[in-house]
């Protein structure tokens, strides 16, 4: 969202970004395993209707290469709509070809991503009238913890994007909002467009669901931790 109009580049990513945000993974994933070391244990790994044998069926690693093709040809086609589209329907072709190693093909989720971000892109300039002022009258600090609170009741495309409505937003500024909105990323399912692939993951093993208030409780503290990082190590 921010790449082409603030001309931010894989390189200025990792300067101002990378480093930090990998440290802010790493301590927060090992402070999550301490906590829950003992509920990781209790995981099982067949999902409930599912026979023994067929969950425990090997991949072949051809398989396996080729979703991982898959996702770094998408990376790379990102900005070429026409390759983009032809990667998406060999992959379609790829998943009939090898569905006896494949689950469930489920569209839903990443076509309804796919509608929030065209509707943000068609209809977010109309939203620059009001977020031009307030963005614009924030000091670096708020402007994070702004960012990081509406991330966890919305989409951080959304933010991000947003902000490159402001007209002469200064370089602090931009950090900082993009800053909050990674490191709010994981307080909600709906903050991060991989959350919810994440929770079809995971979902098995709640008997009554995932329940959004201990979800965003659980947050809190990897959010503490990647904030911390972001905020006083760049």
């Amino acid at each position: 969202m921010v790449a082409a109009p603030w001309q931010w580049d894989t390189v200025f990513m990792l300067r101002h970004f990378g480093w930090e945000a990998t440290l802010g993974v790493l301590i927060a994933n090992a402070a999550t395993y301490l906590v829950f070391r003992k509920d990781f244990g209790r995981l099982h790994a067949t999902p409930p209707g599912i026979a023994e044998a067929e969950a425990e069926r090997p991949i072949p690693a051809w398989v396996t290469v080729g979703h991982l093709g898959f996702m770094a040809g998408a990376v790379g086609c990102a900005h070429y709509p026409p390759l983009l589209v032809f990667t998406g329907l060999l992959f379609l072709a790829f998943f009939e070809v090898t569905q006896d190693f494949q689950a469930p093909l489920s569209l839903r989720s990443p076509v309804l991503v796919g509608f929030f971000l065209a509707g943000l892109v068609v209809h977010g300039g109309l939203q620059q009238w009001w977020i031009g002022p307030v963005l614009g009258g924030l000091g670096e600090i708020p402007l994070f913890f702004g960012a990081l609170g509406l991330t966890s009741v919305n989409d951080n495309a959304a933010i991000t994007y947003l902000a490159t409505l402001v007209p002469n937003l200064s370089d602090g500024l931009k950090l900082a909002v993009v800053g909050g909105a990674v490191a709010g990323g994981g307080l909600t399912v709906i903050a991060n467009a991989p959350n919810p692939a994440g929770q079809a993951i995971l979902d098995r093993h709640f008997v009554e669901g995932i329940s959004p208030l201990r979800l965003f409780l659980g947050a809190l503290l990897p959010t503490a931790i990647m904030s911390a990082c972001l905020l006083f190590l760049r």
